[in-house]
């Protein structure tokens, strides 16, 4: 796949990643704890009726320059006690608002690095989960590691908690690219790890990439993919890297080093692209890769497929979000609700309140109209307007309003070819999907307010 590089210049613009909408930008911190507790109560009558859950574990040994994720370094033993506690009690509080006839499909472990905590707290967590919530048969129990901390044995624990599915955080094979961001390589061979993770029989695994980083070329994140293919995981992710220093003072750090162009960023794109259709894997929504016949390759050929915080999800495991931990963000049919970001803080609203809110957005009707329409367009490269006007109950009309539906909207791409409108469909071609976020702007009833600090879509 070859993008011409005046249509990188034409589309490279700041914008919502569309991981909620509205973005988390709008989030508003009237949002209280008795809000949240109303709102988990109403969402028992909502869609989906199916329960995910995210752990956020935001303790790293040491901080990532490039990481845009709430994250804290320096922990004690006895804070971090203090902290399972807290979310240990969190759960326990919330889930006595869900009613037990709902099932669990998926949990999913984030941060910071949750395999740098000890397992005896992972597995402490994961028991109140069992104990509270009723398990689905196909769960998806997931976490992401860091390979400079996992060894062998905790591979195997993990296994014995449940966790079906490990995410490694690799980021680029070169460790000169690692110390730029102030990160540590792998302890072990990835070939290793990989295999270890294969023979405890786990569901999947995922390997983390970022392209868009200090000291990376295009040929070097090339070899990069290329020896990613060769591990033969049944995901492989490629992150574009955010650059935000205004959110992320960290990141400054970087920017004495310097960073590709956008040009070399999008060859990074187009190239592993190409290498992952070479070796068989199939493209999900922007910036994943599975291989045929995987869940999420199904479910994009069923246009089922879904998206949230903490990436994307199919229709089985999809579930209404409900969050844990210092910064999470639960994600309601009708509520986005984000908890305290400060680790001692959140510790000391859990034991005093048993909820942590610091602020959140009750979403309207018409809202879910505009989310639902980005979400298939983000996820699944393509618009029904008749089949969002039933999964709303509405009209086609009603459709087209709450997301200012014209053709001539979208005439700009629809010129260059990244795109087609037929009667009630606009189509995603294959060189439009690095502009996905571009197409889903215009959607977005919100995005001329600006309010909030975007990244660049290319």
């Amino acid at each position: 796949m070859k993008v011409d590089e005046n249509l990188i210049k034409k589309y490279s613009k700041t914008g919502p990643r569309y991981t909620s909408y509205p973005p988390a930008t709008f989030f508003d911190e009237n949002f209280s704890n008795f809000d949240f507790e109303k709102k988990i109560i109403q969402s028992n009558d909502e869609n989906p009726q199916n329960i995910s859950v995210y752990i956020h574990i935001p303790f790293c040994p040491q901080i990532c320059h490039f990481c845009g994720c709430t994250t804290e370094s320096g922990f004690t033993k006895p804070f971090l006690e203090r902290y399972v506690d807290a979310v240990i009690k969190e759960i326990t509080y919330v889930s006595k608002l869900i009613n037990k006839d709902r099932k669990l499909t998926q949990i999913h472990w984030g941060g910071g690095t949750p395999n740098a905590i000890s397992y005896k707290y992972i597995e402490r967590i994961t028991n109140k989960l069992y104990e509270v919530f009723d398990f689905s048969q196909n769960y998806e129990m997931a976490i992401e590691c860091n390979p400079a901390h996992l060894e062998f044995r905790h591979i195997e624990l993990l296994k014995k908690f449940g966790f079906n599915r490990i995410s490694l955080g690799i980021q680029d094979f070169r460790n000169d690219v690692l110390d730029a961001i102030n990160r540590k390589p792998s302890k072990h061979p990835i070939d290793d790890i990989i295999k270890k993770i294969k023979d405890e029989g786990f569901t999947g695994t995922n390997i983390d990439l970022v392209y868009g980083l200090p000291l990376q070329t295009v040929e070097s994140f090339k070899n990069t993919v290329k020896r990613a293919i060769e591990l033969d995981t049944e995901r492989i992710v490629t992150f574009s890297y955010a650059h935000v220093p205004s959110i992320l003072p960290r990141q400054k750090i970087l920017e004495q080093i310097g960073f590709p162009s956008s040009k070399e960023k999008a060859t990074m794109y187009e190239n592993s692209y190409d290498l992952f259709m070479k070796a068989g894997y199939v493209s999900i929504g922007m910036d994943h890769f599975s291989k045929p016949g995987d869940e999420f390759e199904v479910a994009l050929n069923n246009k089922q497929l879904h998206r949230n915080f903490q990436g994307y999800c199919t229709r089985e495991t999809t579930g209404q979000v409900y969050a844990f931990g210092a910064s999470s963000i639960s994600q309601l049919d009708s509520a986005y609700i984000q908890n305290i970001k400060n680790a001692a803080q959140y510790i000391n609203s859990i034991e005093k309140n048993n909820l942590a809110v610091l602020r959140g957005y009750a979403v309207n009707n018409e809202q879910k109209i505009v989310r639902d329409s980005i979400n298939s367009i983000m996820c699944n490269y393509y618009l029904d307007l008749t089949e969002i006007a039933a999964k709303n109950n509405c009209s086609k009309n009603k459709v087209i309003e709450a997301i200012d539906f014209n053709p001539s909207k979208f005439e700009d791409f629809i010129c260059d070819n990244l795109i087609k409108i037929e009667d009630s469909k606009l189509i995603v071609f294959e060189k439009g999907r690095l502009f996905t976020r571009n197409i889903a702007m215009r959607f977005d009833p919100l995005i001329n307010q600006k309010v909030g600090t975007y990244s660049n879509t290319i």
